[in-house]
């Protein structure tokens, strides 16, 4: 107690487990390329179902935002070029990944509420990412469900926020499927047309981190006019 006042608990440090995990999550991210490349190899048309999950569960759990996306979808692009991958096939089952995973994320939202992140010490449940998304929600309506497509983190939270605010469900999937078309055909495409270009392919880890950067810039200027 200081001055009748309870110091708060220091937050425990991350695990060796956990920083393991991040470790091999960031080296995914940077040369996500090479380890797509290395997966198809070594499961062939698998892929197709590797990269459905990591989409459904990007968008569809509430507890992975940090996983790869936009990334992700043009490294994928890029990968077809020269297999015997079918790249009209990813897109249709990378925008099915998309709608799925944001209709599950809604229904999350929409049965469980403000109930999960009732902890605001909760590491999985980050009150501040939920806070970003209700703001970004509360100022761009149904819009918001198309726009955070391209805005990592941010993303994964809408569809919860819709839910938890009883958003219409026939709105919600009108603007659910229109936002998953566009993300992914919009970064899947870009990959397979331009991702194999000889100044792309020798500089891909630096285009990633451009993407990312670009990718990221809405939160970061979110978070700033959170601050002031």
């Amino acid at each position: 107690m200081v001055h009748g006042q309870a110091v708060p608990e220091p937050t425990a440090p991350l695990s060796d487990e956990s920083v393991e995990f991040l470790q091999l999550l960031l080296d995914f991210v940077l040369h996500v390329d090479q380890h797509l490349a290395s997966l198809l190899e070594q499961y062939g048309a698998w892929i197709y179902g590797i990269l459905f999950l990591i989409i459904f569960c990007e968008t569809g759990l509430v507890v992975t935002p940090l996983l790869p996306g936009d990334s992700l979808l043009f490294a994928a692009g890029a990968l077809v070029v020269g297999s015997s991958l079918n790249i009209h096939l990813m897109a249709g089952l990378l925008v099915l990944a998309a709608v799925l995973g944001n209709l599950v994320n809604y229904a999350i939202g929409r049965r469980f509420g403000a109930a999960l992140f009732s902890d605001p010490q909760s590491r999985w449940f980050r009150q501040d990412y939920l806070q970003r998304a209700e703001r970004f929600f509360a100022e761009h309506g149904a819009k918001a469900i198309v726009l955070t497509r391209f805005i990592p983190i941010v993303r994964t939270f809408v569809p919860f926020t819709a839910g938890m605010g009883n958003m219409p469900y026939a709105t919600f999937v009108a603007y659910n499927l229109l936002g998953g078309v566009s993300w992914i055909c919009l970064f899947l495409y870009s990959g397979f047309y331009f991702g194999n270009f000889p100044a792309v392919r020798e500089n891909f880890t630096l285009l990633i981190f451009g993407i990312i950067a670009v990718s990221f810039l809405p939160v970061l200027v979110e978070a700033w006019r959170a601050r002031r």
